[in-house]
């Protein structure tokens, strides 16, 4: 008996098995997709997603216009902070200059003032020694004299003592050599001992300093070697 032929029913039942059988191996991985599966490419348009130099120019054109406006105005508001800064560093610099340069004017023109003032008052010292010189020889024989005396020598020594305060000394001055930055020569007298030559011999006005520049410098009479006579 030859073999019994499948019936037209079920072979027909057997293809769509095929079919769903395929479909899941291919979503299993299995098999191919079918050819009816495309894919799909997804572009990104915004310009700053963009990551290819050479279409960097079109991307920037495609800002609004708002945008680069607002960007112009930053880049001309950045340039004009710089320029400010500048400006300020350099009227900061010129007015601590200026500043400085006042400071020592003023100090200059204060200590010319003071030494001008200071200088006055030796003149009134300068009689007061007179003074106590002329009345030395009569204060002996006089009392009265005597007291007058007394009195003018406070008055110097109050002067003194004032100017004390302010930085004014005396110069002294005794047999030593004659010195153009302290002593004023007015006379040479003639000397026949060398050691004297060149010698400050008697003071006719003492010399004041302030600090150590020289307020008021000696008057003094120099000596001078001369050959002694045959």
């Amino acid at each position: 008996m030859s073999e019994q032929a499948t019936p037209p029913s079920e072979a027909k039942k057997e293809r769509p098995r095929r079919a769903a059988d395929e479909r899941d191996q291919g979503d299993r991985g299995e098999g191919p997709l079918p050819e009816e599966t495309s894919a799909v490419r997804v572009v990104d348009r915004r310009w700053w997603a963009r990551n290819e130099p050479e279409n960097d120019n079109a991307a920037r054109s495609a800002k609004p216009t708002y945008i680069e406006e607002l960007e112009t105005q930053l880049t001309q508001k950045d340039t004009l902070l710089t320029e400010y800064a500048a400006r300020y560093t350099t009227a900061a610099k010129e007015f601590e200059d200026t500043r400085a340069r006042l400071r020592k004017e003023v100090s200059r023109d204060v200590e010319r003032e003071k030494r001008r003032v200071l200088a006055s008052f030796l003149e009134i010292i300068d009689n007061l020694d007179r003074a106590i010189d002329t009345s030395s020889a009569a204060s002996d024989s006089n009392p009265s004299m005597a007291n007058l005396l007394q009195g003018v020598e406070l008055v110097r020594q109050q002067f003194l003592l004032t100017l004390n305060r302010y930085g004014v000394e005396r110069i002294e001055v005794g047999a030593e050599t004659f010195d153009p930055n302290l002593h004023d020569a007015i006379s040479v007298v003639p000397v026949t001992d060398a050691e004297r030559d060149s010698v400050v011999i008697d003071v006719v006005t003492p010399g004041y300093r302030l600090g150590d520049e020289v307020l008021r410098p000696a008057t003094v009479t120099v000596g001078k070697l001369v050959p002694a006579p045959q």
